[in-house]
């Protein structure tokens, strides 16, 4: 198992575009034994522009695995890698994966196939409360799983919406579990915790960069079978989830709207792009039967 040393890769402060570089620069990284990996480590940080190369090689050389498990242990984090058999097959088939999910939660819920992203804009207003209101039993009925990114706005919603329906829903962070934003859906986090699973990428005290979001949001898309968004300004971070889905091959569904009103913008922009329009619950669920 290549466990550890997916551990030792990140903890050392290697991002997870820089560890595929790093087995680009030497596909047998893996294989190596201890001294050969610090070896090959040393000249792929030399391909860095990186003011933190000494670090990084310090970190690898003191890492210390029981340590770390222990102090997961103490933080209620538990992890999965990209070679269990439990890590989401859907996420696997994206571009470049997450080695490594850092996650709270029932790990049962990410095996469901049945899996919707639900996002939108951070300002939505009414037009997506109604929507979700409206088409939420029938997600209910179809045993669907909310997937979203725990931002203010669309993803609370469809968290809260989830919840009140007692449906299983995933929480994808843009920052590590010791950390939290916005404060405001804090309250939501820990009640999806407790029932559903709250993953991320980044190790447990990684802090919530801008970067940080967009990365996030190839993996809301790429765990489900589907993106719903429900209102989208023209360059909005949605706009980015939807870019995601359409490469990934997954199917968009976007709300009609004005074309003078700034809110559905984007959603217009992603229809001209390849998703398809919403006019009824069905139009979505018709894809999951």
């Amino acid at each position: 198992m290549n466990d550890k040393h997916y551990l030792r890769l990140r903890f050392s402060g290697l991002s997870t575009t820089q560890i595929y570089q790093l087995l680009n620069f030497a596909p047998t990284f893996m294989l190596a034994n201890e001294l050969e990996q610090r070896s090959i480590l040393q000249q792929f940080l030399t391909t860095l522009k990186s003011k933190n190369k000494e670090n990084i090689y310090q970190l690898f050389e003191k890492f210390d695995l029981v340590q770390l498990q222990q102090q997961l242990q103490a933080w209620h984090i538990n992890y999965i890698t990209i070679d269990q058999h439990t890590y989401p097959p859907l996420l696997r088939e994206i571009h470049n994966p997450p080695f490594i999910l850092f996650y709270r939660g029932n790990l049962n819920v990410i095996k469901s196939p049945q899996t919707l992203a639900i996002i939108g804009s951070r300002k939505a207003t009414d037009y997506t409360w109604h929507t979700l209101q409206q088409f939420f039993p029938s997600f209910k009925k179809h045993n669907l799983t909310i997937v979203s990114g725990l931002a203010y706005g669309a993803d609370k919603m469809a968290h809260q919406f989830a919840l009140f329906y007692k449906m299983p829903t995933i929480a994808v962070l843009g920052f590590g579990h010791l950390n939290h934003y916005p404060q405001s859906t804090q309250n939501v986090r820990n009640k999806i915790e407790a029932t559903g699973i709250v993953i991320s990428e980044y190790i447990p005290n990684a802090k919530p960069y801008k970067y940080h979001f967009p990365e996030r949001n190839r993996i809301i898309s790429g765990l489900s079978r589907g993106v719903f968004i429900t209102e989208a300004t023209e360059k909005s971070g949605t706009c980015i989830t939807t870019n995601c889905a359409l490469e990934q091959n997954r199917e968009v569904y976007v709300l009609p709207g004005p074309i003078f009103n700034k809110m559905t913008e984007g959603n217009l922009r992603s229809a001209q792009e390849g998703a398809k329009i919403i006019r009824s619950v069905e139009d979505i669920l018709e894809d999951y039967i």
